[in-house]
C-alpha cells in the first residue's frame, strides 16, 4: 500500500492543516504536471502522469479527516479497521432524528411531485421552505458535533506527536472511534443535504 503521507512529504499523523497541505500538494504537483513534459519520450510522459495521479490521490486522501484517519489506521495496523455497523449509544437519538426527518421529507417530496394545482403548489413551496429550515437546523447540530470531533482529533494529534511508538499504539483505538464517528456524520450530512437540494426545486 502506498504511504500517502510519504508521497506528500508529510509526517504520519492524525491532523493536518488543509491549507498547508494544499500548498505542499500544489508545489509537488506543479513539478510533476503532465503539461511540463510534452516534448519528453512516451515512457517519461507515462511516468510523470502516474506520479501526478499518485500525488492527486494522496492529496484527496489526506485532506479529508475521515479518509486520512482510515489511511493512518491502515498504515499503523497493517489492515483496515473492522467494519462496525452499530450506532454508538450516545448517537442513537440523533440517528433516529436524522432518519425520521429524512423519511418525512421524502414523504413531502413525493406529495409535492403529485401536485398540479398552482394554488396548492404555492402552499407546497411554503411547506418546502419550512422543511429546508428544519433540515438546515439539523445540519447545524451535526456540524457542531463534527467541530467537537475536530477539536478532539487535534488534541489526539498533539499527544501523537509527542508520544513514542509504543504510546501511539494506545491512541489508535480512539482514532478508530473518531474515524467511525466522522463516517456517521458525513453520511448523515450527505443524506440531509440531498433532501435540501431536492426541496430547493
Amino acid at each position: 500500500m502506498a504511504d500517502n503521507f510519504a508521497l506528500l512529504n508529510e509526517p504520519r499523523r492524525p491532523w493536518l492543516d488543509a491549507d498547508l497541505l494544499k500548498q505542499k500538494f500544489l508545489a509537488l504537483a506543479s513539478a510533476a504536471h503532465p503539461d511540463r513534459v510534452h516534448n519528453a519520450s512516451e515512457a517519461e510522459k507515462t511516468e510523470v502522469t502516474q506520479r501526478y495521479a499518485q500525488l492527486n490521490a494522496a492529496f484527496n486522501c489526506l485532506v479529508e479527516p475521515k479518509s486520512r484517519l482510515l489511511h493512518l489506521l491502515e498504515l499503523e495496523l497493517g489492515a483496515k479497521p473492522k467494519d462496525i455497523q452499530t450506532i454508538p449509544a450516545g448517537l442513537a437519538d440523533l440517528f433516529a432524528e436524522v432518519a425520521n426527518n429524512c423519511r418525512s421529507a421524502d414523504g413531502f417530496l413525493a406529495e409535492k411531485s403529485q401536485t398540479t394545482s398552482p394554488l396548492v403548489q404555492v402552499h407546497m413551496f411554503e411547506r418546502g421552505q419550512d422543511w429546508i429550515e428544519k433540515l438546515n437546523g439539523l445540519q447545524k447540530k451535526l456540524n457542531e458535533l463534527r467541530e467537537q470531533l475536530t477539536s478532539e482529533l487535534k488534541a489526539l494529534d498533539a499527544r501523537w506527536i509527542s508520544a513514542a511508538a509504543v504510546s501511539r499504539r494506545e491512541i489508535l483505538p480512539k482514532l478508530e472511534e473518531l474515524y467511525r464517528l466522522l463516517g456517521y456524520f458525513n453520511r448523515w450530512n450527505g443524506q440531509i443535504q440531498e433532501r435540501v437540494v431536492q426541496l430547493s426545486f
